[in-house]
């Protein structure tokens, strides 16, 4: 398993945990609450997707990183694309961040 596939199944699993949450909303909602922990965002988003959660993850102090695509964002967490995802659960963002920083 590549780092890239690991990373995407660390997601489903954290999706499955009820410990990550996706779409604009709800993803904005959690780093304004405090809950989020790592923003991903998929690097074919678009450029005023990616400038806006990169503001509000920097304003509020919260972990933000390009990864992936859409498609692969969404089939990981067993749903239609995404353009991102936050993770909640702080363990598992760091876990996730650290590997992300490595394949990078």
């Amino acid at each position: 398993m590549t780092e890239h596939e690991h990373i995407l199944s660390m997601l489903g699993l954290a999706a499955r945990g009820r410990n990550l949450t996706s779409g604009e909303d709800q993803v904005l909602e959690a780093v304004r609450n405090g809950k989020g922990n790592l923003v991903i965002v998929a690097g074919d988003a678009s450029e005023n997707t990616q400038k806006k959660f990169r503001d509000k993850c920097t304003y509020y102090d919260v972990p933000y990183r390009l990864f992936s695509a859409k498609e692969e964002l969404g089939h990981a967490i067993g749903r239609q694309s995404r353009t991102n995802v936050c993770v909640l659960d702080a363990g598992l963002a760091k876990k996730i961040l650290g590997l992300i920083d490595k394949e990078e």
